[in-house]
């Protein structure tokens, strides 16, 4: 096989690299399909085993992994790689930046302002133009002029490359990400005749791959051997109908591609940018930038992009490019078609800050206008009405100066009012989250999955794996009519018996699946591949008898047919030829589905005798039940002889009938010991668990229980798929809504399901409208069949270990370590994510009210803003960035889980959020009004008010700007607790990001203060003042304690903003239940206690006199459903309700059932 047959090869002498083919002969090779490639492959090549002895290559050793010869074949045909795109330069994103408009307007406003500053009008003339700077030391300052434009550009330039850096950083990181996910994908090679697991970049033409149900093929190549092969090839063809592979009629295998059945090897022909998706991919990028050039010119003629948009957009959903080529690939055309697509519904959190953003602009674009107008105003009536000063041509330079600096007010009250930092906190506490959940085992594909995942309220579990810990083990049999409850020793069981037994596993498993001896002594042996096959063959291993053996004396090449498992068969069956004649056909699969396919079992003595109806019952009763009750999974193993003439293979229901019964084990997969504590933590947090499993009911019922999704007080379904489907479904077989959410809030566990159940549930639950929010579902899956529902989910989450690459394709977060615990911590920092947000809208809201109100009035009153351009843009940035930086980046405390999800109707800013702002404000603006009419007097110093223009900066307004500086500083504190928490401290110390930003800030402050002088408009305070202003700044905190006492429903005028974008509104009634409020919680137990009383007492009058006047009902429901959760049900004819008492509230009052024909709900709908 080493030496190439000679006439192949002086044809082709001159191929690179002594290779006997070309990468562009592979190339046209592989663009052909089934009979031409075939016909190709034959006559040119001489069939597959010339075309790999051309390649240097054994079908069955594989490559040697000689370092030389490996790198050879990388020049020659190339690495297994594509190149991602080019990412965006720094200059590019700057320039990207300065897109924004309100910067633009302000560097426009600080150009004009730059330029007039260095005019100067003749002397005499300044008092026929009214007020200006005219002593000396002024003359000085005004020849300083220039220095307020020039500052405000700088502070342009400082937000600018804030900004670009921020998403320079961002995109760095991203990057990096995907490539952690292209390391993590791996596939079997086989290489020197050892199987092992290559990261896909380092695959080499020339390598044979093994290939199995579930792989995304990662290069091109060509089929050597096939059992049962079946590929998805939509992604390239767009064809949904899986395509059979076979040596004689389609061996062509292309990457990007999904196997759905069966497994295989295949020879690699073509690699990275020369394999099919390679190919396509270099168009495309040549398409693209074609495209872009177009583009380029076509935006010259169109609408120039709102910056912040993009940045949001780019901020939140910036998805990672999947694993393989191919989605990018869909994703990039889908751009391209995005003008007729509907755009992907937002997510929630995206969509609540979109239009949260669009109210404040819209606000502080109305206020900015009017601030200018009055400024313009005031002026204009003040000099040329009342002082009656003709408008000389002379002084129309001086005029302008003074409408631009009026100018320059408006936009800086608009650049304080418009929270442009929301998609920079967003992105940086999600890609602060996304680096951290690495650690959690959380590997996060799509970014704003993590933050959904804090609005989960469903999550739909498997149990291998996730649940359990994927260590399988048989741990009891039935062999020979004799139950054993642990395993025998081989001397009881007859020679003949555990030949079959050894023979039916070791052959009729993948070759895959293996146990390799520990890593460590005294370890556990290492199962690879297969769990549940790697149980069977320690099985085997336990009977002392060795299964390497027979799978040496029977290799793959030697099966003559294999039904691999699949969801629809759920057993597997391998066909060999017996020496003697024949066949033997060797099955094993789920107990109770083989048990049906039996009509035979082996006795004691190792006969064959009939297995009738009657007898299978007998066992499921004593044998299996029985061992599935203690969560044991039953597998069945059996076999049949086909001994005359071969039967026709492909009609497979023929074949799999007429088995004998070999034996049955009991296959144990122990409860993840931290399991059931996650689940009681999701319970605590208002989280359904529900398991969906291909397992036996009562299995999945045992381990449910274990789990605690299961108790014993609980009233829950378990289904099996055949019966969940004959509740939901109609006669024509059509998922009925309507049944299915008589179903679904009840339903905990899902047994023998198929991936389409499980499809129909995450949907149903999903579409659901029963409850007051749409529910927000998370589904784990490991199978190829489990990427619709993963893909349905609001959350799908791939296995890192035992997922398939279509699997992990279709998720938005992969556990790297299968765990469950691993998605309660990323609801975790789902709800962090939220709540990071929350404070730092908060925050940001407090500045925004504050500082618009000041410039607004200050304009009003001194036609001047107490707080100048420049002072306004620090502030900004301290607000925008840092604060971004501080309060995004808190870490994730247990508390977070003591709440029930928020909903996707919850408003961002809640009450209390909205009572903590306002509160602030009021404090703030007291203090600023204070200082800014009578400071001057209380600290004995010169008056700022209506200083002249280009007047050299005074005290009393450096006081003015750093006591609202402190003011934000000490604000930023409290904003740290957005559910009215006393502690405003607490775990302080473990984010070392927020006390450095604060600390850093305060220093910045200092030295601005002191050292900024002119461009800064501040000068030197006394350390008195200084005192006074910190004083004032610490008094934030304590007003903070003052507001957090307050109620928060005894303060009935605060309005929520920032809601989802809800189907209905939310009732007003039911405003506020959902809210925390610490405060509130803090008032003592027996007050609440004597409240509750009372009120179940008024209720239950209510009650008395509904029954004895017939009165409006609803009024009563009304009154309770403040103090009370009730579910109003209809009854079926809509002529009475009844209330019924959720069990679990512990403020339920007596059940009340109302039965008055002239007073039902008539039309039908829910009573509110």
């Amino acid at each position: 096989m080493t030496n190439p047959p000679e006439h192949g090869l002086r044809a082709n002498s001159i191929h690179e690299g002594d290779f006997g083919c070309t990468v562009m002969e592979l190339r046209r090779l592989m663009e052909l399909r089934s009979g031409d490639a075939l016909s190709q492959i034959t006559v040119h090549y001489g069939g597959v085993e010339n075309l790999c002895s051309r390649l240097k290559t054994s079908p069955v050793e594989g490559l040697s992994g000689n370092p030389a010869d490996l790198e050879r074949r990388r020049q020659v045909f190339g690495h297994n790689v594509i190149p991602p795109k080019k990412p965006k330069t720094f200059l590019e994103l700057v320039w990207e930046a300065l897109q924004d408009v309100t910067l633009i307007i302000l560097e426009i406003a600080a150009i004009i302002s730059l330029v007039l500053s260095f005019y100067r009008p003749a002397g005499e003339e300044s008092e026929v133009c009214g007020q200006i700077a005219s002593t000396p030391e002024d003359e000085k300052e005004a020849e300083a002029g220039w220095i307020e434009g020039a500052a405000i550009l700088f502070s342009v330039i400082v937000v600018v490359l804030v900004t670009a850096f921020n998403d320079w950083s961002k995109e760095k990181q991203f990057r990096g990400l995907q490539s952690r996910i292209e390391q993590e994908q791996k596939f079997s090679i086989i290489r020197n005749g050892q199987l092992i697991q290559l990261p896909v970049a380092e695959i080499v033409v020339g390598d044979i791959a093994q290939i199995k149900y579930g792989d995304l093929l990662p290069a091109d190549g060509i089929l050597i051997q096939g059992n049962d092969l079946k590929i998805d090839e939509s992604s390239l063809t767009g064809e949904s109908d899986h395509v059979k592979k076979s040596l004689d009629k389609d061996p062509m295998l292309l990457s990007g591609t999904h196997v759905m059945e069966g497994s295989g090897r295949m020879v690699v022909t073509a690699v990275g940018v020369n394999s099919q998706t390679g190919i396509i991919f270099t168009l495309l990028g040549a398409h693209e930038d074609h495209e872009e050039e177009k583009k380029k010119k076509g935006k010259k003629q169109g609408v120039p992009e709102n910056r912040n948009k993009a940045k949001t957009q780019d901020g939140v959903a910036l998805e990672i490019q999947p694993l393989n080529s191919q989605e990018g690939l869909d994703n990039e055309e889908k751009e391209k078609k995005a003008i007729k697509v509907p755009k992907k519904e937002k997510s929630v959190l995206q969509g609540k800050l979109t239009r949260l953003a669009v109210q404040i602009g819209k606000a502080g674009l109305l206020m900015s206008a009017v601030t200018v107008l009055i400024l313009i105003l005031y002026f204009v009536i003040d000099n040329f009405v009342i002082q009656r000063r003709p408008w000389l041509p002379e002084c129309t330079p001086i005029y302008i100066q003074y409408f631009v600096k009026f100018f320059i007010i408006g936009v800086t009250v608009l650049v304080v009012a418009v929270p442009e930092g929301l998609p920079l906190a967003v992105t940086i506490s999600l890609a602060y989250s996304v680096k951290k959940m690495m650690k959690d085992n959380n590997l996060v594909r799509h970014l704003d999955a993590c933050e959904t995942m804090g609005n989960a309220t469903a999550i739909c579990s498997d149990k291998t794996g996730t649940l359990t810990m994927n260590r399988m083990t048989v741990v009891q049999a039935y062999i020979g009519g004799t139950h054993y409850r642990e395993i025998p020793s081989p001397d009881v069981v007859l020679p003949k018996v555990l030949d079959f037994i050894v023979n039916g596993i070791s052959i009729n498993s993948a070759y895959t699946s293996k146990i390799l001896p520990p890593e460590k002594e005294g370890g556990l042996p290492r199962q690879v591949g297969n769990k549940t096959e790697c149980a069977l063959l320690g099985f085997v291993t336990d009977l002392k008898q060795d299964y390497q053996a027979v799978r040496n004396e029977v290799p793959e090449e030697k099966f003559y047919k294999v039904y691999t498992f699949n969801s629809v068969r759920k057993s597997m069956s391998t066909v060999v030829k017996n020496p003697s004649g024949g066949f033997r056909m060797y099955s094993k699969g789920a107990s109770e589905i083989i048990l049906r396919k039996c009509n035979r079992i082996l006795d004691q003595k190792g006969e064959a005798i009939p297995f009738k109806n009657k007898d299978r019952e007998d066992m499921v009763r004593t044998v299996i039940e029985p061992m599935a009750c203690e969560g044991l999974r039953t597998i069945c193993i059996a076999y049949r002889d086909f001994d005359d003439a071969e039967p026709s293979w492909d009609n497979e229901s023929e074949i799999l009938t007429q088995l004998t019964c070999i034996a049955v084990v009991g296959i144990e997969d122990p409860v993840r010991p931290e399991v059931p504590d996650a689940i009681a933590r999701c319970k605590r947090a208002g989280i359904t668990v529900r398991m969906v499993t291909g397992d036996n009911i009562n299995t999945a019922r045992a381990i449910a229980t274990k789990c605690g999704i299961l108790t014993a007080t609980d009233d829950f379904m378990c289904l099996e798929g055949k019966e969940f489907n004959r509740l939901i479904r109609n006669e024509k077989g059509e998922v009925e809504q309507e049944k299915l959410d008589k179903i679904w809030p009840k339903l905990r566990v899902l047994a023998r399901s198929s991936p389409t159940d499980k499809h129909t549930l995450v949907k149903g639950i999903i579409d659901s409208t029963i409850g007051e929010q749409r529910q927000v579902v998370a589904v784990t899956g490991d199978g190829t069949n489990d990427g619709p529902a993963l893909k349905k989910a609001d959350v799908g989450f791939a296995m890192g270990i035992a997922g398939t690459d279509v699997a992990k394709e279709a998720s938005d977060i992969i556990l790297t370590d299968d765990n469950f615990t691993s998605i309660v911590k990323a609801v975790m920092w789902g709800r962090n994510v939220y709540d990071s947000i929350s404070k730092f809208l908060q925050f940001q809201l407090t500045v925004n009210v504050v500082a618009v109100i000041v410039a607004f009035t200050g304009a009003c009153i001194t036609q001047d803003s107490p707080l100048k351009a420049v002072q306004m843009l620090w502030v900004n940035l301290i607000m925008d960035t840092f604060a971004s930086l501080a309060l995004a980046t808190e870490p994730p405390t247990e508390s977070l889980l003591n709440r029930r999800p928020y909903g996707r109707n919850k408003p961002l800013i809640s009450r209390t959020m909205m009572k903590n702002i306002l509160g602030h404000a009021v404090y703030q603006l007291v203090v600023i009004f204070i200082l800014v009419f009578a400071g001057e007097k209380f600290f004995d110093i010169d008056s700022g008010r209506k200083a002249p223009l280009h007047s050299p900066p005074t005290q009393h307004y450096t006081i003015v700007f750093n006591t609202f500086v402190l003011m934000q500083l000490f604000n930023e504190i409290n904003s740290r607790k957005i559910h009215g928490e006393k502690n405003v401290f607490a775990g302080i110390y473990r984010n070392l990001i927020f006390c450095s930003v604060v600390v850093g800030t305060f220093v910045s402050q200092i030295l601005i203060v002191e050292f900024g002088g002119k461009p800064f408009s501040c000068t030197k305070l006394s350390l008195a003042q200084w005192l006074w202003c910190l004083f004032i700044g610490i008094g934030e905190l304590l007003w903070g304690q003052v507001i957090s006492a307050i109620p928060t429903q005894s303060l009935k005028f605060l309005k929520e903003a920032g809601h989802g974008t809800a189907k209905e509104e939310i009732t007003r009634d039911a405003e506020g239940l959902d809210e925390i409020d610490h405060a509130e919680m803090e008032l003592r137990r027996g007050q609440i206690l004597w409240f509750r009383g009372l009120n179940r007492i008024q209720t239950q009058i209510d009650v008395i006199n509904t029954f004895q006047t017939g009165a409006s009902f609803q009024g009563v429901v009304r009154r309770q459903n403040l103090g009370q959760h009730h579910d109003v049900k209809l009854g079926p004819s809509s002529s009475y309700a009844a209330v019924v008492p959720v069990k679990s509230s512990p403020r339920t009052s007596a059940a009340a059932a109302v039965s008055s024909p002239s007073m039902g709900n008539q039309s039908g709908q829910s009573i509110p």
